[in-house]
């Protein structure tokens, strides 16, 4: 007899309650795969950020959200809550020292510990041609993008090892590996986050921790409704052309692969940055 006909037979001979209780208990195992782990990630409460903080919290993670207005925290704690999800928050601008001490001393606070860390926050005062970016805008795009994500791996990281590991999620673009030439200083920005990834496994895998990334291309999100909001406009026309898939992604879809990166399922992986384009292909 087949291994999966003793299981039905098992299963038949229970009662129908005792089936239902047996298949919920498995449907909640295999939900909470991250169960008991923490998680830090910025710029949070809206678009990829906050469907990574979801996700995360479905697959068992207690989540830490931050944004840089308390309305935005306090709706997207309500909704997490309301999924069941363990989470906080509070205000956090990633550039200022001092909100990144808060948050990382809050999240110890709160839950105790720090496993994972999704790096999300970005800026982009700039659009047009690159050459025409002023220093002001430049150093903002560094300062949030560059900066704030080193300064946050590196005070984050002594808490993992405490923990005995941990994974790092930074959160890149297409634009990275494509500058796009009407938001070339953001896409350099990018490109150094690619490095980053890299450069940081070197120092971290001795740490046992692993540090991979994401490169979206356009998906619907707030920040970059100027490429898709107006589905006949050129520019969306141009954008969904390019796409292999001829669409444009959704949030829910970067998230699912943050949460592949930050299991075991990928614990052989570190210094990768995974595309989710719909297919354009793009290297250095």
């Amino acid at each position: 007899m087949s291994q999966m006909r003793m299981i039905f037979r098992l299963i038949s001979r229970l009662p129908l309650k005792q089936v239902g209780q047996s298949i919920r208990t498995m449907n909640s195992s295999s939900a909470k795969r991250l169960a008991g782990k923490v998680a830090i990630i910025t710029a949070s409460t809206d678009g990829i950020g906050y469907s990574i903080a979801e996700r995360l919290g479905q697959d068992g993670v207690k989540v830490m959200i931050s944004s840089r207005k308390q309305k935005n925290v306090d709706s997207s704690l309500q909704k997490l809550k309301s999924l069941g999800i363990e989470a906080s928050g509070l205000v956090c601008h990633v550039a200022k020292r001092e909100d990144r001490a808060k948050m990382i001393q809050k999240t110890l606070d709160d839950f105790g510990g720090i496993d994972i860390f999704v790096s999300n926050a970005a800026a982009n005062p700039h659009f047009g041609p690159l050459l025409s970016c002023s220093e002001e805008a430049w150093d903002k795009i560094f300062e949030t993008n560059v900066k704030a994500t080193f300064m946050l791996c590196k005070e984050i990281i002594p808490h993992m090892e405490k923990r005995g590991g941990g994974s790092i999620v930074i959160v890149s673009s297409i634009g990275g590996y494509q500058p796009s030439p009407v938001i070339g200083a953001y896409s350099v920005s990018k490109t150094a986050l690619l490095g980053l990834t890299k450069a940081l496994v070197h120092e971290c895998s001795p740490r046992n921790i692993r540090v991979n990334g994401i490169a979206p291309g356009v998906i619907k999100t707030r920040f970059s409704e100027q490429l898709w909001k107006d589905e006949e406009s050129t520019i969306s026309q141009m954008a969904k052309n390019m796409t292999p898939m001829k669409r444009f992604g959704e949030p829910k879809e970067c998230a699912g692969t943050v949460s592949f990166l930050v299991s075991d399922d990928a614990s052989y992986i570190t210094g990768e940055t995974i595309l989710v384009t719909g297919g354009i292909d793009a290297r250095l």
